[in-house]
């Protein structure tokens, strides 16, 4: 019996490699989008098969299959999903779009439309026809290669059957981008059902790897190639107005703009983003964060020129994630980046130390070249033009980009990349250099099976500085599959290496982080899955030594009610180079002084509650030994989903530090509205008390999607000062967007 479970498992994935090609028919006839599938046509479209369960288990069919078809004319791509369910108890936090696909019921769909197994364009929906979409890059291995905030323009209508739910959607060829006259590309689907705590695939996946990951996908061939879609010219014009009032010198002001953006299909895999005046007031703004390191942290991108074909810009560097963290484990990630020769927060951009947020400085325009040539080449060519801000003491600065792409072998590829910040009337009393550039080199491994994973990398800058040693160098390979975990990366970056459009919170220094673990997938029981091992992360000053270390096992469980919690023991050594605000006192406090070193232990944990659940909670406490004494960290986001109409959390992030200087409460606290009246109308608020700051910021955001990608959003914010009383600022502003297709 046993070998003939084998057999079957085996065979089983013998079929799923050597899939047969989906046939794409191409129609003649005008289709209704309604969730119905009552065009004759459909009758005739075979489905592409039945999916897999990729959890609790990856050895299983589905128990509730989804029936999936696809069709094309020469202006969109149709398809049309049937998802057989156990009932009616539908599962969604919101009717707002670009959800996150855990904790939802809904269905996903991904081309690979260069057939290279490492970019993908997504788009999903549920029962209620929420939408949302994104660029997947590197293979889509890790969360963090799938850019949520970018917009674009497609349909989808979704309508509740007894026993099923149907989901069509039709997504214009001009959204996309592929080769001319191409005919073979490369597709996969995944759903998410909450009633059968069930998450299935078209194609078979291991657990150790993403469900989102290209490298598990079948091939899809158009009846007929395909061609270019007419003149693909998108402009979106805005006309905003807004209304500022310093409360502390008792002035006002309002000024009124206008600005467009505006892309081109250059080819049908190249596009021209062009920004005119642009104005990034709107876009939902940054979570405040407690920052207990000694170095900068980063913001993820959100403005919409910099998103399409972002990972040719920003994809260089070396990236710190969670050393001890499987990277399917759907625990909460951690983790910042090393460093990246260039950051696009840079531009348009800068922190504000009274409130504690980030605010927008101008930028007078900005262009990006960037796509595919072919199967094998990819471009970026970016430059962008910021203006003064001289009540910031801001000057004027140009930033250039130019990368590309070659891929070798089957998914991997070597890339290379120039970038130049140029300060323009520079004098010699600034505190910025004229002019800061990084050239760089850099091979990314992807292999086949997906169980490799790595690059190799070298970087230089040239600046007027002085300095040294302007290289960075620097390698990471992991290997990964169900049963076993290891990684390894190394980086050097010396004392001369800087970039003033990058992110490089520190530098001179030598980088090791090796892990190793191993993974167990119960067949039975209440335990789906654990994962066990050590890891090890160094920092070595190379004319000095030990500077920075966290090393220590860790342990994750998963049930399989998809409650999961991971568990660091840490030893730590930190030797301080500098002062050190250890109690972020903000100067009223004692630091810890230069030359001093430490040794201390702490227990970390992420915890993540079942997301199916009206009440949720993910969670990171820290408790144990600070420097020279001891930390209680909380940080959690509490959510309650009120229905699909109103969500609603409470983020905290609450810090009790005692040190031999003395001690500190520093908190981040605030509840968030998250109302969704409509499917095209969002009402978002929140409030936040820094008391570092001593801050209380209320953001509150409407949006109206009058027409796709069009909006009109009226945005409010306030800051109160929480140690002597009084308002700060307060700001209202109103913009109209508009998305027109020419």
């Amino acid at each position: 019996m046993k070998i003939a479970l084998i057999a079957t498992a085996f065979l089983s994935f013998q079929s799923l490699a050597a899939q047969e090609t989906y046939f794409v028919k191409k129609i003649h006839e005008p289709i209704v989008l309604d969730g119905e599938m009552n065009e004759n046509f459909w009758q005739d479209i075979k489905t592409m098969g039945h999916m897999w369960q990729w959890f609790p288990t990856d050895t299983a069919p589905a128990k509730y299959d989804t029936e999936i078809r696809m069709a094309y004319d020469d202006q969109n791509i149709y398809i049309i999903a049937l998802a057989y369910s156990k009932g009616f108890e539908y599962v969604t936090p919101s009717l707002r779009r670009d959800f996150r696909a855990g904790g939802n019921d809904n269905v996903t769909f991904i081309f690979d439309t260069y057939h290279d197994n490492t970019n993908g364009f997504m788009f999903g929906t549920n029962p209620y026809g929420v939408m949302r979409e994104a660029l997947l890059y590197n293979g889509g291995t890790d969360n963090s290669y799938a850019n949520l905030y970018w917009d674009n323009k497609w349909q989808s209508k979704s309508k509740i059957f007894d026993g099923y739910y149907i989901a069509e959607l039709s997504i214009p060829l001009s959204t996309l981008r592929y080769k001319e006259h191409s005919k073979l590309w490369k597709f996969k689907a995944y759903r998410f059902d909450t009633q059968s705590n069930e998450t299935s695939s078209l194609v078979k996946i291991p657990q150790s790897s993403l469900i989102m990951s290209l490298g598990y996908s079948i091939p899809i061939e158009f009846e007929e190639p395909l061609k270019k879609v007419g003149r693909n010219v998108s402009i979106i014009p805005y006309a905003s107005g807004t209304y500022i009032r310093n409360q502390i010198d008792r002035t006002s002001s309002n000024h009124g703009d206008i600005g467009l953006d505006a892309k081109i299909g250059v080819t049908s895999g190249l596009n021209l983003d062009l920004t005119v005046n642009p104005d990034f007031s709107t876009v939902e703004a940054d979570r405040q964060q407690v920052n207990l390191t000694r170095f900068d942290i980063t913001y993820p991108e959100q403005r919409q020129f910099f998103i399409e074909n972002s990972d040719l810009f920003t994809g260089f560097g070396a990236y710190a994630t969670n050393p001890f963290l499987p990277p399917s484990s759907g625990v909460l990630p951690s983790g910042n980046q090393i460093f990246t020769p260039f950051f696009s927060r840079k531009i348009g951009f800068a922190f504000d130390t009274i409130t504690g947020t980030n605010v927008q400085t101008p930028i007078q325009y900005g262009a990006r070249l960037s796509g595919k040539l072919d199967d094998n080449w990819r471009i970026g060519l970016m430059n962008t033009q910021t203006g003064k801000d001289l009540e910031n003491g801001i000057k004027s600065s140009n930033y250039s980009v130019a990368a590309v792409s070659r891929r070798v072998f089957d998914r991997s590829n070597i890339s290379a990349i120039f970038v130049n910040k140029t300060v323009l009337d520079h004098n010699e009393n600034d505190h910025e250099q004229a002019y800061s550039s990084v050239a760089g080199i850099e091979y990314n491994l992807l292999s086949k099976d997906n169980k490799w994973q790595g690059k190799a990398f070298y970087h230089q800058a040239f600046t007027p500085s002085s300095n040294d040693r302007k290289f960075a160098h620097g390698a990471a390979i992991n290997y990964i599959t169900n049963k076993v975990i290891f990684k390894w990366s190394h980086e050097w970056l010396g004392h001369g290496f800087e970039s003033d459009a990058g992110f490089i919170p520190r530098n001179n220094f030598l980088h090791i982080n090796p892990t190793i673990g191993w993974n167990v997938f119960p067949a039975t029981g209440p335990i789906q899955r654990f994962s066990y091992g050590f890891g090890y992360d160094r920092y070595n000053k190379l004319d000095f030594g030990l500077t920075d270390l966290q090393a220590g096992p860790f342990f994750m469980i998963g049930l399989r009610n998809q409650f999961r919690m991971l568990f660091q023991l840490n030893k730590n050594y930190t030797y301080l180079f500098d002062d050190f605000d250890a109690l972020r006192g903000n100067g009223a406090l004692p630091v810890l002084k230069k030359g001093s070193e430490y040794s201390y232990y702490n227990l970390t944990a992420n915890i993540v509650s079942d997301f199916r659940k009206k009440f949720t909670v993910a969670a990171n406490p820290t408790f144990g030994q600070y420097y020279n004494g001891s930390i209680q960290s909380y940080r959690a986001e509490l959510g309650y989903r009120a229905s699909h109409i109103a969500f609603l959390t409470m983020s905290i992030n609450y810090n009790v530090i005692k040190l031999n200087q003395g001690k500190n409460n520093v908190m981040i606290i605030g509840p968030k509205a998250d109302l969704t009246f409509k499917k095209n109308l969002y009402w978002t608020t929140y409030i936040q008390y820094n008391s570092q700051f001593d801050n209380l910021n209320i953001n509150s955001r409407l949006q109206w999607r009058f027409a796709p990608v069009s909006d009109l959003f009226i945005v409010y914010s306030d800051n109160y000062d929480t140690m002597h009383g009084g308002a700060k600022n307060k700001a209202i502003i109103a913009k109209f967007t508009y998305w027109l297709n020419l």
